[in-house]
């Protein structure tokens, strides 16, 4: 484990929110079924959804494939709505970043309630915004329901057109409209696969002001309300000519503190962002102990054989109290699942060593990505047999390795073949893995390690081998 705190000034990234992709943005009062707009376009769950107005506060986005094109669908919080932690000027603010970026807007109403209030004003609104519009009546569950509809063509955007994000309907002719309103602006190819890191930790160890800090921008809402952050924000940055993703993230919590379906949803969208990201930032709180949370993400973290920067966040609270070398042996002593993991010194209000930490989560996925070849592998196998071989025991036939070779990388994994996997214990297995890293180039990232019985496997080549672990 090292340390990184090269000094480094506020660095502005190049944002670009769709990466050269239309956006296409999801507007309306709360409750109108926004997020199962997102969320059934996309075909997963990504927004959480649920009866509580105003769950949505940040924009979610994700390209989603339109015909023979592709765009960015943003969904929005809902206008109007009193936030509960007197975020409503954060949230209107997100909002009316989203709107203005958008190439087209969809406007959702409740098709069951006619036009509230809420929905006129949302109305003028847009009209301000002089953005081209589609009027969306969700809800409509029979596609022969009428309810209020008619007077819908009040809000000034002609006829709306009928759907139900719930059950899928009249979203066929939906897609259509929009690509034929978009036009040649439909993006024409899919979006380049980009690294994505994601940032996980605590409540409030900084992880929202660390992204904004980056893209240079509020792209995500920074408070010091105890979780502000609900959905896992994907936002995309380029720095120093490389594209990536970032992932916002809810602070975690112990489970069984967590309040409620939002919290749930909040916390299960944390735990798939860590699955779903190529490295992870895991931002430690520098002005308080290691906790039980912290533990319990570093040894999820882990289990999915992930890269991982260990973000000493709030540095400027804990300069003149430790240094950066106290806190690896801190970090080795109470998380010793990551001891090869990089430690990066950060104070994301002051712009403190941000690129330094994206490089370190660039080499990583680098690592990661690499490969050896199976003579060199199999000549350091050797030098650490001579160093030390498995324990013989008893019953069992004296152990060897026959020949390794590496059948994946992200993480970089390796079979050996052996004689007899019995032998080969936890204690010796960590040892061999111990010392393929310091000898191969993953020495700051995850080994997964295969013993397979040589005997017991059919001759495959290791492209054959690496398609059965996928």
């Amino acid at each position: 484990m090292s340390y990184d705190e090269s000094h480094c000034q506020i660095v502005f990234g190049r944002y670009n929110a769709a990466m050269s992709l239309p956006m296409v943005a999801i507007v309306g009062r709360p409750n109108v079924g926004k997020s199962s707009l997102l969320n059934t376009l996309a075909g997963r769950r990504i927004s959480i959804v649920d009866a509580t107005p105003g769950v949505t506060r940040d924009r979610v986005s994700t390209p989603i494939e339109i015909g023979s094109g592709f765009i960015e669908l943003v969904d929005t919080g809902g206008m109007g709505i009193e936030d509960i932690d007197n975020l409503t000027d954060d949230v209107e603010d997100q909002i009316a970043s989203g709107v203005s970026q958008a190439a087209l807007i969809l406007f959702v109403v409740d098709a069951r309630e006619g036009v509230s209030p809420l929905d006129t004003h949302v109305a003028r609104l847009l009209r301000k915004q002089e953005k081209p519009v589609i009027l969306l009546a969700n809800k409509v569950d029979m596609m022969n329901t009428t309810g209020e509809i008619g007077e819908l063509h009040k809000l000034g955007f002609g006829a709306p057109m009928l759907i139900s994000a719930t059950h899928s309907r009249g979203i066929g002719d939906m897609l259509d409209e929009i690509e034929r309103r978009l036009g040649d602006d439909v993006g024409q190819s899919a979006p380049p696969e980009m690294m994505k890191l994601a940032i996980v930790g605590k409540r409030n160890a900084g992880k929202s002001t660390f992204i904004n800090a980056l893209v240079g921008q509020d792209r995500v809402i920074v408070s010091d309300v105890p979780g502000t952050t609900r959905d896992s924000v994907d936002v995309a940055c380029e720095i120093d000519g490389r594209e990536f993703i970032l992932i916002d993230t809810a602070g975690v919590r112990k489970r069984k503190k967590l309040d409620g379906n939002i919290e749930f949803y909040a916390h299960h969208r944390a735990m798939r962002s860590i699955r779903r990201a190529d490295v992870v930032a895991l931002m430690i709180d520098a002005s308080l102990p290691i906790s039980q949370v912290d533990k319990k993400l570093a040894g999820l973290i882990a289990e999915q054989f992930k890269p991982v920067v260990l973000v000493v966040n709030k540095w400027d609270l804990a300069k003149d109290r430790a240094s950066g070398e106290d806190y690896v042996e801190y970090f080795e002593k109470m998380m010793p699942e990551l001891r090869f993991a990089p430690v990066s010194l950060t104070t994301s209000t002051e712009g403190y060593n941000l690129r330094g930490t994206i490089k370190l989560a660039v080499q990583l996925f680098d690592q990661a990505n690499m490969r050896v070849s199976t003579a060199d592998l199999n000549k350091h196998i050797e030098e650490i047999l001579a160093l030390r071989g498995p324990s013989h025991k008893a019953g069992t036939k004296r152990p060897k390795i026959l020949y390794a070779s590496q059948i994946g990388t992200a993480p970089p994994t390796i079979v050996c073949f052996v004689n007899d996997v019995r032998s080969f214990d936890r204690s010796y297995q960590r040892f061999l893995v111990n010392q393929l890293r310091e000898r191969l180039p993953f020495d700051e990232v995850p080994i997964r390690l295969l013993l397979r019985k040589r005997r017991q496997v059919p001759k495959k080549t290791a492209d054959e081998l690496e398609d059965d672990q996928q």
